[in-house]
């Protein structure tokens, strides 16, 4: 099998993990949230409007749809439904890494149908850190034109590729590369973590170098360790029991996403809140907590594979119960939430006075 070939094969392999396996770890810290309750609200819940704006771009609701797939046959049909969906209540949508479809183009249109399907909306491409800057702005600037991307995400996965059997362990000149890439690109660059979180230093280096906002990643919902960690024997054909092991111990690692977040809410700058996003009340808590968009992948991949009838019933729930949290604390507009008192308890406080 050639490295192209390789690439796409291990996109597959990790949409079937995420599908069959136990791949969550942790808790996010909003089990510690506590939204103060207004007992007589004086707004209609049935006229609340989830409208917002983000980037320049208006928005049917707050919900991102995160990077799942991309870069393999298989994860057109995914791609379609999500990107249908998406265009249909408003949504913003993310990619999975476009990197097998850069290295053969002939999978372009596993990426390419989300713009097919939701011309209209609000698309953000995705690429690795490592493979920017090991290719430079040419890949960035092919990812972006492959599906006339709004935003560009950079993603940081290095607890993945540090486990990963054929994972790039060399960090060094990424921050370098970012910097330049953000003087350049001509659409906004997100930086995005994959389940480990950012930190308040990270998010001001980030920011400083002129990333538009932060996707923050946190732990508590999917872990690429655990991902690697089920994948270990798919590429010597033989169960790696030392990368394994690796995997298992390190899906405790990063930082709880209402920890991250917290802490990049002090950059003040644009945040999109994932990692273990699971309803509409962690979405509700975490625009209460500072963050403009949250994303959910995980959550919305199943009903995908189903079809985009399974799909919108799933947001449309999800919809409802942020209404249900924007009616009990009193706030008719999302831009209002963020004046809605809140209490924090256990060791998400801990984690946040020290």
């Amino acid at each position: 099998m050639n490295r192209r070939d390789f690439t796409s094969s291990r996109k597959l392999d990790h949409l079937r993990i995420c599908l069959d396996e136990p791949i969550e770890s942790g808790n996010t810290g909003f089990e510690d949230i506590r939204l103060v309750h207004e007992a007589l609200p004086d707004i209609d819940m049935d006229s609340l409007s989830l409208n917002t704006r983000f980037l320049g771009h208006e928005l049917g609701s707050p919900l991102f749809i995160s990077a799942m797939t991309g870069g393999h046959p298989e994860t057109k049909e995914v791609n379609a439904v999500l990107a249908e969906i998406a265009g249909e209540f408003g949504l913003g949508i993310g990619v999975g890494s476009q990197r097998a479809a850069i290295e053969n183009p002939d999978l372009a249109d596993t990426f390419s149908i989300v713009r097919e399907k939701a011309p209209d909306t609000f698309i953000v491409g995705n690429l690795g850190i490592v493979q920017l800057k090991d290719h430079g702005i040419d890949w960035a600037e092919r990812a972006v034109e492959m599906i006339d991307a709004d935003a560009l995400a950079i993603h940081l996965n290095f607890l993945q590729e540090s486990i990963q059997p054929e994972g790039d362990h060399d960090a060094s000149g990424c921050f370098t590369a970012l910097r330049e890439l953000c003087r350049e690109l001509k659409v906004p660059v997100i930086v995005k973590e994959t389940g480990c979180g950012i930190s308040y230093e990270t998010g001001l280096r980030c920011y400083g170098a002129g990333a538009a906002c932060m996707d923050i990643g946190g732990y508590g919902g999917s872990s690429w360790a655990l991902i690697e960690s089920h994948r270990s024997g798919s590429v010597a054909g033989k169960e790696n029991l030392q990368l394994k092991g690796l995997g298992e111990r390190f899906g405790i690692w990063g930082i709880p996403t209402a920890v991250s977040l917290f802490e990049i809410e002090k950059c003040n700058g644009p945040v999109i809140a994932s990692g273990g996003i699971r309803s509409g009340i962690d979405l509700a808590k975490a625009l209460v907590l500072g963050a403009d968009l949250a994303g959910m992948a995980l959550p919305l991949l199943k009903p995908a594979c189903e079809g985009p009838k399974a799909l919108r019933e799933v947001i449309s729930t999800i919809h409802q119960e942020l209404r249900i949290c924007m009616f009990l604390t009193g706030k008719s507009r999302i831009s209002e939430l963020p004046e809605a008192r809140w209490y924090v308890t256990g060791n998400t406080r801990d984690m946040i006075e020290k």
